[in-house]
């Protein structure tokens, strides 16, 4: 067995119950949560979108909210004039092209305001049920360290990782390495000496 073998076989018994720290019942409200998430955390969105989606449950809805409205209800996520103006955005366009459905390819959720390719991923994978790998910040650093992938940016760790992982562990994968990356191999202090990869991890504490 190789090592990205036995790492992913680790990774997977370790966090079996991975899921997604956001909160949400369907497409439309994972997409608008994963679209507040930038620079907060998934506690301070759930807080928020708690009431936001019992106000607002789909895009035509909150598009009649307006944007004064919904930034005075996303104020505490940081942000939010900006995360606003893309949010109202991309709801008219599901309600004038999508029928007020959340589309379901990578090129079209990619071409939605504010949406990157991480954001679609997340979508795609979480609310569908379709294979893809969200590489977040906490995914592009233990993926690096762990030797899953050894790439300079985003696109191509989320590559190599594609080829690394089977196809049908992709989803998962995602949430084993988000995990990973908040309860051991942190940015700053990674607690290596308690980390059950250690004696597979070709980073091993050094530097970044």
């Amino acid at each position: 067995m190789s090592d990205k073998t036995e790492i992913l076989a680790r990774l997977e018994k370790h966090y079996f119950d991975a899921r997604p720290g956001l909160h949400y019942r369907n497409a439309f409200e994972l997409l608008m949560a994963t679209m507040l998430s930038a620079q907060t955390t998934d506690r301070q969105v759930n807080l928020v979108t708690q009431t936001l989606f019992q106000e607002c449950p789909d895009a035509k809805s909150m598009l009649a909210l307006g944007q004064e409205a919904l930034e005075s209800r996303i104020k505490s996520c940081g942000f939010y004039r900006t995360k606003a103006a893309h949010m109202l955005a991309t709801c008219r366009i599901l309600v004038e092209k999508y029928g007020g459905e959340v589309p379901r390819t990578l090129e079209e959720l990619s071409a939605l305001p504010g949406v990157g390719r991480k954001t679609a991923n997340v979508v795609l994978s979480n609310a569908f049920g379709i294979p893809a790998l969200a590489v977040d910040t906490h995914v592009f650093r233990v993926a690096n360290r762990l030797g899953l992938a050894r790439a300079k940016n985003v696109l191509e760790t989320e590559n190599q990782l594609m080829e690394a992982i089977p196809r049908d562990k992709w989803s998962a994968a995602h949430h084993w390495l988000i995990w990973h990356g908040r309860r051991v191999c942190d940015a700053r202090r990674p607690k290596c000496p308690e980390c059950f990869l250690n004696d597979l991890c070709p980073w091993g504490g050094k530097t970044v």
